[in-house]
């Protein structure tokens, strides 16, 4: 890993697809820390564009890339490391996301990756407690979106409980409101189902012992705002104010008669859903009261995406974690790393990596090659890609994790040109000759010795690898020279040819 950190772009965004809003959040960098200069939201409510498919529908696609395209005019001209864009739990569940984030990416003008719901959890928190006054305590913080709301426990920045559930403002009211009937048989509906989601979990998070709870979602502000402008509580949300919430909503009927000072239009649709989950967060969890907070997923994105210029990345430690806890060799892990680097530095131009991402990606997939012996040795490489492709990765977005998973599948015996295949285009090449470095460090290491291995050169142009080692080396070393030629095989039946000299 590098030990210097890159110069800190003097402007970054951070761009949130969500299942709402979408919002982009834009920053100079003073003194190493971000000043918001540029803030742009659109409501765009993605989650009611699925169709019962999973599908996005023409419309929604429709505003979305719109959305995009505006935000693209302003980021366009910025490099990708200074731009970080996420979806959320809509681009989870749609069946089609792939082909909508093709079309997403070239209207942004930015590649975009889409998050997994513990993942979005984890910077939601670092989003509020950068943003808060007093930083320092035990807190639960809660995020409703369109399709999911967000739970996090933790102390100072460190969250220790996250759970994502499959519920949100847009989906409870579409699903529980029908044709906008506010009814008390709907309402019950609705804070019913939110409190068998929380049902499972509910328990382990009342034991952790906040000292305050924070909202952090538009929904849980607009709430805050309905409360405090027609006098149902002047300190934050409480049971209270929501039951007088629940009773003018009810009064109502139906959505297109709702009528609230300070609800703004874009909020009437969903504000219903978002109510009766909060109704049931307040039961299910015991809040007594509740804050808010303006950080947020965005502004999460922002602190994380400096994190990772200064090479303080979360993902380096997850990848730690996760070896630790796997019982992993880790000095054989170490020994194919250190191999594995030592090559990509001979070819990184010839084979025009990324050198930065290449290194990542190629220093965690060394760490974690042999996780999979912890389950079995035979097929271990896929048990591997099973446990990084579904563990708990914090900072890794989906693909993030899938391209880090098809490495570990890719180290060993049959070239995996199929698996490869399915990830991401931009990836594809990349990804391909990563893996051919990896497996060349692991033959070498497979004798497991710790003794040093003697200067290796390392040439390609295209296809055609070409490994040199000092005379008489592999004469003295035949079990090596056996391998390389197995592993020439293995990477001829993907076009490449291994020459060994």
């Amino acid at each position: 890993m590098p030990s210097q950190t890159r110069p800190i772009p003097n402007t970054i965004a951070a761009i949130d697809l969500g299942s709402n809003s979408f919002h982009m959040l834009v920053a100079r960098t003073s003194g190493g820390e971000p000043v918001v200069v540029d803030r742009l939201r659109e409501m765009i409510q993605l989650a009611s564009g699925l169709d019962p498919d999973g599908r996005l529908a023409i419309d929604a696609r429709q505003r979305a890339l719109e959305c995009l395209r505006r935000f693209g005019q302003r980021v366009r001209h910025m490099p990708a490391a200074a731009v970080r864009a996420v979806g959320t739990n809509t681009l989870r569940a749609a069946v089609d996301s792939e082909d909508f984030l093709i079309e997403a990416e070239q209207a942004l003008g930015h590649s975009i990756a889409t998050i997994s719901g513990i993942e979005e959890a984890r910077l939601i928190f670092l989003g509020v407690t950068q943003t808060m006054p007093d930083p320092d305590v035990r807190r639960l913080v809660v995020d409703i979106g369109g399709g999911s709301t967000e739970l996090i426990a933790g102390e100072a920045l460190t969250p220790e409980k996250m759970e994502s559930l499959y519920m949100g403002c847009v989906s409870f009211s579409r699903t529980h409101f029908p044709q906008g009937r506010l009814t008390q048989e709907n309402w019950d509906r609705a804070e019913l189902a939110a409190l068998q989601e929380l049902e499972p979990i509910s328990e382990r998070f009342r034991a952790f012992g906040w000292q305050e709870v924070v909202g952090a979602s538009g929904t849980i502000r607009a709430i805050a705002t309905l409360v405090r402008i027609h006098g149902w509580s002047q300190d934050g949300i409480t049971p209270a104010a929501i039951k007088r919430l629940r009773h003018a909503l009810l009064k109502a009927g139906r959505i297109n008669r709702l009528k609230l000072d300070g609800l703004t239009p874009e909020r009437v649709s969903s504000i219903a859903g978002g109510a009766a989950i909060l109704s049931a967060l307040f039961q299910g969890l015991s809040i007594k009261t509740m804050r808010c907070s303006d950080g947020a997923l965005r502004e999460g994105l922002i602190y994380d995406l400096l994190g990772r210029i200064r090479q303080h990345d979360v993902r380096a430690r997850s990848v730690h974690a996760l070896a630790d806890r796997s019982n992993v060799d880790g000095s054989q892990a170490e020994r194919v790393e250190r191999t594995t680097l030592h090559l990509l530095s001979q070819v990184n131009d010839s084979w025009g990596l990324d050198f930065e991402d290449a290194q990542n990606f190629l220093s965690w997939a060394s760490r974690l090659h042999e996780i999979g012996l912890d389950i079995a040795h035979s097929h271990y490489h896929r048990h591997g890609e099973y446990i990084v492709a579904h563990a708990d990765m914090l900072g890794f977005s989906l693909p993030e994790q899938q391209l880090l998973a098809t490495l570990v599948r890719a180290h060993r015996r049959k070239f995996p040109s199929a698996i490869i295949r399915r990830l991401p285009p931009h990836w594809l090449k990349p990804a391909e000759r990563m893996a051919t470095l990896i497996r060349l460090a692991v033959v070498l290491h497979r004798s497991r010795s710790p003794l040093a291995l003697p200067a290796l050169g390392l040439r390609t142009e295209r296809k055609r690898i070409t490994l040199q080692f000092p005379p008489l080396w592999l004469d003295e070393h035949p079990l090596t020279r056996a391998d390389l030629r197995t592993e020439a095989a293995y990477l001829s039946a993907a076009g490449y040819r291994l020459q060994v000299t």
